[in-house]
């Protein structure tokens, strides 16, 4: 079928079908029809079914082209002709769908290749060569989204199958964090830590990039805090299981053996971007996440954001006159949509309120700037620190909210931590006791003479890589 045939058959059935004009119409841009007498026949259909909500006739069609001012008598005569051949034919609507998403995909592909050449050649003065990329994959993007809904009767076979479908998750190598969350953290959520300076929130992602990619996932760090290469570091003391200290003082020949161990235990990737502290949006991130797809062939399985508090808002602009509320919700909001958007996990965190910070019971009142955070957060969980667990060497969690899971089960649990080489790992059971709740909130004080005891690492000093 040619596409001046599949132009044609796309405006009858239009004015025809009404089933499929309802279904393909949102994703027909005008733009599609080479053929400007055929665009203008799109657009009087469009103009008429918008404001009647009714298919057009082609009666109507040609008193709507008596009254428009932009084409002349030459181009009238040949858009009545289109409008006269548009006559009612029988075809397969599975088929139809087929073929008019097809030709929206390459009408889509065809027109982003000219606005790539217009960018180079500088015809196009208002974007720039590093818009092309975009354009390119909004174009490959295109597809139709036919589903109008859950039909409850109906589609309930289909849910059945939904209930019994093993969800794709990215799993902790930390016990209690697989059992709150049901075996790890699902697709298109948005999962924050909270916790006062200094505590561990990017210890925690830190340690979580480095335990995803050992598990061959590609993990995409996007840091806003420190440099990429203090990132790098903390996860390199995390796998090579050595000292940030000791890590400075490696030979370069241990230090690549190192690498190459790694490289044999993993076939993921870790990419670590910087941006400058509050000047990067989920514009940026996705702009990133499109590059390193056509770059390097890239698609991240997880991505962590370090940390949402100051990042910027795509709605919101640096200096709009919004409260905090507001503005940090948008940032979740966006963060959460981008989850979303890209069918992945993202792993962020947040600072603690002033009295957060000394605070040995954190609770989600305790999140600083907007409470409008943990409204949108799928998972949210608070690091707690005292100087009792720092001589042990561990850190408390606190369940805050839970979409996974009942949040009153293992509300708390003790992890335990090593600073020096950037990791957690799970303890005896014996260090849980009066902790973990079994069905019931523990409304007492958490750490009220409460014995700690059998802080025990799976990893020993300078052991070899971790698996």
């Amino acid at each position: 079928m040619s596409t001046q045939t599949i132009e044609r058959t796309t405006l009858t059935h239009l004015i025809y079908n009404e089933d499929y004009t309802r279904k393909v119409l949102p994703f027909i841009k005008p733009e599609y029809f080479a053929n400007r007498n055929e665009r203008v026949v799109f657009e009087e259909i469009e103009k008429f079914l918008d404001k009647y909500n009714s298919l057009p006739t082609k009666e109507t069609l040609t008193i709507g082209i008596d009254n428009r001012k932009d084409i002349n008598d030459e181009d009238y005569k040949k858009v009545v002709d289109i409008i006269s051949t548009l006559d009612k034919t029988e075809v397969d609507l599975q088929w139809l769908h087929d073929e008019t998403e097809k030709f929206c995909k390459d009408k889509a592909i065809y027109n982003a290749v000219l606005d790539g050449i217009s960018i180079i050649d500088g015809k196009d003065k208002n974007r720039t060569p590093e818009a092309i990329p975009s354009i390119l994959s909004d174009a490959l993007a295109v597809s139709f989204d036919l589903s109008v809904g859950h039909d409850y009767v109906e589609d309930g076979l289909d849910r059945y199958e939904f209930y019994h479908k093993k969800e794709v998750k990215i799993p902790f190598d930390l016990d209690y964090f697989n059992k709150i969350t049901k075996g790890g953290l699902p697709q298109k959520t948005l999962n924050i830590a909270l916790a006062g300076t200094g505590v561990g929130k990017s210890l925690f992602m830190c340690h979580m990039a480095a335990s995803t990619l050992m598990q061959g996932k590609n993990v995409l760090y996007i840091t806003l805090e420190m440099a990429e290469e203090r990132i790098a570091e903390r996860i390199d003391a995390n796998l090579m299981n050595v000292t940030m200290d000791d890590l400075h003082s490696l030979p370069k020949k241990m230090f690549e053996s190192y690498l190459t161990k790694i490289n044999k235990k993993t076939n993921g990737k870790l990419i670590v971007k910087e941006y400058p502290t509050a000047s990067a949006h989920v514009g940026n991130f996705r702009s990133l996440i499109k590059e390193l797809a056509l770059k390097r062939s890239f698609k991240p399985d997880i991505i962590f954001i370090d940390y949402l508090n100051i990042c910027a808002s795509s709605r919101f602009k640096g200096n709009a006159n919004v409260g905090s509320y507001f503005y940090i919700k948008a940032i979740a909001e966006e963060l959460r949509g981008l989850a979303v958007e890209t069918n992945v996990p993202i792993m962020s965190a947040t600072q603690t309120t002033r009295g957060g910070f000394v605070s040995s019971d954190i609770g989600l009142e305790d999140t600083s700037e907007s409470f409008g955070l943990p409204a949108t957060a799928d998972l949210m969980f608070a690091l707690i620190s005292t100087e009792e667990l720092e001589d042990l060497n561990q850190i408390c969690v606190k369940q805050l909210k839970n979409r996974y899971n009942d949040p009153t089960m293992n509300k708390r649990f003790i992890l335990g931590i090593d600073r020096a080489k950037m990791r957690l790992y799970d303890v005896e059971q014996e260090a849980q006791r009066d902790l973990v709740d079994s069905g019931q909130i523990n409304e007492e004080p958490v750490f009220d003479n409460t014995p700690f005891a059998g802080k025990t690492s799976k990893y020993d000093k300078f052991s070899d890589i971790k698996v």
